[in-house]
C-alpha cells in the first residue's frame, strides 16, 4: 500500500503544471539568470552574494506547488479513504514528503550546475553549494508540506502560509548561505541537523493537521 501510495504521489507531482518537475527547475534557473542583470557583471559581487540567491530560489521552488500538496486530496476525501484502508495520517504525510522532495530536490541539484556558473560559484563554493542543497532541500520540502497541511482548511491560508514560512525556513537559509559566504563546511552540519529535525517532525505535525480538518 505504501509503495502504491508513493507511486501515486510521484505521478501527481511530476506532471506539475503539465511539465513534470520543469516548473520549479525553470524558476530556479530563471532567478539565477536574472540576478546578474540586476546587480551587474561584477564577478566578485556575484560570487559573494550568489549563494544566498540560490538558497532563496531553492526555497521558492520548494513551495511553488504548496496549494496542491494536500488541499485537493482533502476536498476529494482521499485521505479519508486511505484511513479507512488502515493507512495512518503520519504514513500518508511521510510518503507525501518523500514524493514532494523527489519531484524537485534531485532536479534542483542538476540545475545548480548552470545556476552556479551564472552566479560565479566555482571550486570550493560550488561544492559547498551542492552539499548544502543536498542537506537542506529535504527540510525545505518538509516546511512546504507542513505549511500546506496546517493551512489547508483555513480561509486565509495563503496569507498565513507566508507568515509561517519565514521563521521555519530562516535557519536553513542562514546556515546554508553562511557556509558559502564564509567557506565554512561546518555550517552545513547545522543545515543537515535542522533539515533532519524538520523531516522527522513534519509527518506527525501534518498528520495531526489532516485529522483536525476531518473533525472540523
Amino acid at each position: 500500500m505504501i509503495l502504491a501510495l508513493l507511486r501515486r504521489d510521484l505521478a501527481r507531482f511530476f506532471p506539475f503544471a503539465g511539465s513534470g518537475a520543469a516548473l520549479p527547475v525553470a524558476f530556479f534557473v530563471a532567478v539565477a539568470m536574472l540576478y546578474p542583470f540586476a546587480v551587474g557583471p561584477d564577478a566578485a559581487l556575484l560570487a559573494r552574494t550568489g549563494g544566498g540567491v540560490v538558497w532563496i530560489a531553492a526555497l521558492l521552488a520548494a513551495i511553488l506547488p504548496l496549494e496542491k500538496l494536500v488541499g485537493r486530496d482533502i476536498e476529494l476525501g482521499v485521505f479519508d479513504q486511505l484511513r479507512l484502508r488502515g493507512v495512518t495520517e503520519e504514513a500518508m504525510m511521510a510518503v507525501r514528503l518523500l514524493a514532494h522532495w523527489l519531484s524537485f530536490g534531485p532536479p534542483l541539484l542538476i540545475a545548480a550546475f548552470p545556476a552556479a556558473a551564472l552566479l560565479n560559484q566555482s571550486g570550493e563554493s560550488f561544492e559547498l553549494l551542492l552539499l548544502g542543497l543536498l542537506a537542506g532541500t529535504p527540510g525545505l520540502a518538509a516546511i512546504g508540506l507542513m505549511i500546506a497541511a496546517l493551512t489547508a482548511s483555513l480561509r486565509a491560508g495563503a496569507a498565513l502560509s507566508g507568515l509561517l514560512l519565514i521563521p521555519l525556513a530562516l535557519p536553513i537559509l542562514i546556515f546554508g548561505a553562511g557556509a558559502l559566504a564564509r567557506s565554512d563546511a561546518a555550517s552545513l552540519g547545522f543545515v543537515a541537523a535542522i533539515s533532519l529535525l524538520l523531516v522527522a517532525v513534519t509527518p506527525f505535525a501534518a498528520g495531526a493537521a489532516i485529522r483536525a480538518t476531518r473533525e472540523v
